[in-house]
């Protein structure tokens, strides 16, 4: 018994046809069991935008039938856009999953809501997913009584590393909320009694810098492998970062992006925000023509595939993945220079982050494995 599973990044189509955004990746994700995928937008016409939230849009209810028609029914909506809308952005992103067919986590009234499972039985073959966020906007957590999504809090230490010499650059510690942790920890072991493979989404990380993984977002994940979970998937970061194994079991700190839409205005280029976050990686420009403004390793991105058994994860593959101006992600193939060029970055990210993973390139594949 067995079952194919492929899980992609960041999911935001602002276009007409929220569909034509998958026209090149359709037929692959549809061959697979199960699909999961990373919702960054609020699938809602309702709400205030809270004055906290970022960069943001409404998006149309018909995304939540694109995600289903193309595979992708397993949908995680713990991220740092779930309250951008209010409670009511929140509740018409839900409603519309439903309404599509989609399985949805990570998100809901109370915190328990937020914090219980997915399961899904494919050929005999039992999956749970949990779905927890560490980018944390102010009040977008969920609560004993009070909408929002399921945190995983972590903070931050500033360590002065010469204290006799002010402004020295300071080293970084960061760790998780032991609260967070001790609840996603009892939900893996209670989930892990239930279903063959547990799989976590943990939204995370430090977006648009390259290479560089957080402590904490290290210590989640060597926790939930620790208490049952099979594989890791990372959210957030925009940029791919390295991948790692525990205990034999599969950690990809960043799916990158997927499929988003991503426009720009002479206006909003000259914002403050932007400017502040167009300094994290280099090269970025914006394109006034384009429908994806971001930075230049975000082009290239990856999918998951593997074979979910009830012994775990096998025969895991990186689909490598390019997204065009026109923001429209494709799969690559190993002839074009595209590949080559996402594998050395694999490599080279990897080694700057001190992972012990080698890659090798298979036909159209990208084998992970432990490094010797």
């Amino acid at each position: 018994m067995s079952c194919r599973f492929i899980a992609v990044g960041d999911v935001a189509p602002d276009r007409e046809d929220p569909a034509t955004i998958f026209a090149h990746v359709r037929d692959r994700i549809r061959a697979a069991d199960l699909g999961y995928c990373q919702l960054e937008v609020n699938l809602t016409t309702r709400g205030q935008r809270v004055p906290q939230a970022r960069h943001t849009m409404r998006g149309k209810p018909e995304i939540a039938d694109a995600l289903v028609d193309t595979g992708l029914s397993i949908v995680s909506f713990a991220g740092n856009h779930t309250m951008d809308w209010g409670p009511e952005g929140m509740f018409d992103t839900l409603a519309n999953l439903d309404r599509a067919g989609a399985k949805h986590m990570g998100a809901g009234a109370t915190i328990a809501e937020a914090r219980a499972p997915i399961i899904e039985e494919r050929n005999g073959v039992t999956v749970g997913f949990l779905s927890v966020n560490s980018i944390l906007p102010q009040n977008y957590w969920a609560d004993d009584d009070k909408p929002g999504c399921a945190p995983m809090r972590a903070f931050t230490v500033y360590e002065q590393v010469e204290h006799d010499q002010p402004g020295t650059p300071a080293r970084v510690h960061t760790y998780s909320h032991r609260e967070d942790l001790d609840a996603l920890t009892d939900s893996i072991r209670a989930l892990k009694a239930q279903a063959d493979v547990v799989i976590l989404s943990h939204h995370a990380g430090i977006h648009f810098v390259p290479a560089v993984i957080p402590d904490y977002q290290r210590e989640v994940a060597f926790a939930a492998i620790d208490a049952g979970a099979d594989m890791v998937l990372g959210c957030h970061a925009h940029i791919l970062k390295g991948m790692e194994f525990h205990r034999g079991k599969p950690i990809i700190h960043s799916l990158a992006n997927f499929a988003l839409d991503l426009k720009m205005t002479p206006e909003h280029a000259a914002s403050r925000g932007f400017r502040e976050i167009q300094t994290l990686s280099p090269g970025w420009e914006p394109d006034f023509t384009s429908s994806y403004n971001f930075p230049p390793d975000s082009r290239m991105s990856i999918a998951v595939e593997a074979t979910l058994t009830e012994d775990g994860v096998t025969d895991l593959a990186l689909l490598p993945i390019w997204i065009d101006r026109d923001a429209a992600p494709r799969f690559l193939t190993a002839e074009e220079p595209e590949f080559d060029k996402t594998l050395s970055y694999l490599r080279e990210i990897t080694r700057t982050a001190n992972l012990p993973t080698r890659y090798a390139a298979d036909g159209d594949l990208i084998r992970p494995a432990p490094a010797c």
